[in-house]
């Protein structure tokens, strides 16, 4: 029977091509968005756990993307937070979402309060020196060719020099003088939000979050943890995340299962003599049911193999053409991914090998 089943793949060669290919799509579908989605989210985790502070301040309700947030707080709130205490270091911030070219965020920061946050380790230049100097980061510089010390970048409608090239993981990959942001805003003296370094111990940060909602002016500003911004980091705190992803996996998977079961129902057309040989010489439904769906699951299992090498194929070529671009692949998507082909496949062929079954051998051998 393994040798009948392998015997049909290879006697229709287009057709199981075509089927393990669409298989194989699907995965790369399914790994691809979730890949994509995960690296971002994850890639801003990483991110705002890499600039050192432990709490973040801003006016308004709780975002998970601050950079939505306008910067509409007085730089001035900095000196007001610094007396409080157990508070060690206040970085005010005013991000600036670019989509001139791709979607970035642009920190304008004051250097040697977000510097004492965590310091820069620099792989080549230094801090600003001039308005229209740039800190990038070592991803950032890696984009693009020729992109070094002394080079020019044109964000913002403005044209910077780069100063500085960093180590990736502070928070951004592009970082201008925070008065130059105000003035490219045309908003002097305001900030987004304001980053926070507390004393060692965690029960600080609670009393510095009292202290705060207790301050004249700062009562409705919203106060978070590093780790409950991290934690609203996530797909189920992201609005449409899981929905998209959701749609992709549905689409992906209708994808397969109607390949299949067209694939599987031709070859059910075309081998109802064949079915009737077997039936007649004493073969049951059940034989037939698993013969068919054990030629479905071989080609499934190619088409599943392939996808997950194309997936890592994609993924490595993204990292080399776009080294900003966070796509992560996890083991416990793999076996998402293989499970959902699996079963689009084997619903696929249901019908077509449950028709197969309920054939008469008498009509089937008489089969033209």
């Amino acid at each position: 029977m393994n040798k009948l089943i392998v015997g049909n793949l290879v006697h229709r060669p287009l057709r199981s091509i075509i089927s393990a290919l669409a298989i194989a799509i699907e995965v790369v579908m399914i790994l691809s968005i979730v890949g994509i989605f995960n690296g971002i989210l994850n890639g801003s985790r990483t991110q705002n756990a890499g600039t050192g502070m432990d709490m973040v301040v801003h006016p308004g309700a709780s975002s998970a993307i601050l950079s939505t947030s306008s910067a509409s707080a007085d730089v001035r709130v900095a000196n007001v937070l610094r007396d409080l205490p157990h508070v060690a270091v206040v970085a005010p911030v005013n991000i600036k979402m670019n989509l001139s070219s791709s979607v970035e965020n642009i920190f304008g920061i004051d250097f040697k309060s977000y510097n004492d946050l965590r310091p820069f380790t620099f792989i080549a230049g230094g801090p600003f020196q001039n308005k229209y100097d740039m800190i990038i980061d070592d991803l950032q510089a890696s984009a693009k060719p020729n992109m070094r010390v002394g080079s020019t970048i044109k964000s913002l409608n403005h044209i910077f020099t780069i100063c500085g090239i960093v180590q990736h993981g502070k928070g951004s990959r592009k970082f201008i003088p925070l008065e130059t942001m105000d003035e490219i805003d045309n908003n002097p003296g305001k900030a987004s939000v304001f980053y926070l370094r507390t004393e060692g111990e965690p029960k600080f940060q609670e009393q510095v979050r009292s202290e705060i909602s207790h301050t004249d002016g700062l009562q409705d500003w919203s106060v978070q943890t590093l780790s409950e911004l991290l934690e609203s980091l996530t797909p189920d705190h992201i609005p449409g995340f899981n929905i998209a992803v959701r749609v992709v996996i549905g689409i992906a998977t209708i994808i397969g299962f109607l390949v299949i079961f067209q694939s599987m129902y031709t070859a059910v057309m075309e081998r109802t003599r064949e079915i009737g040989i077997l039936k007649s010489m004493g073969a049951g439904k059940f034989s037939i049911v698993s013969m068919v769906l054990r030629e479905t699951g071989l080609l499934a299992s190619v088409g599943i193999a392939l996808g997950i090498i194309f997936s890592y194929i994609l993924k490595n070529f993204l990292h080399a053409r776009f080294p900003t671009l966070s796509f992560q692949l996890t083991g416990a998507w793999d076996v998402k991914a293989i499970l959902i082909a699996l079963a689009g496949a084997i619903f696929g062929s249901l019908y077509p090998a449950l028709k197969a079954a309920r054939k008469d051998p008498i009509d089937a051998l008489s089969y033209e």
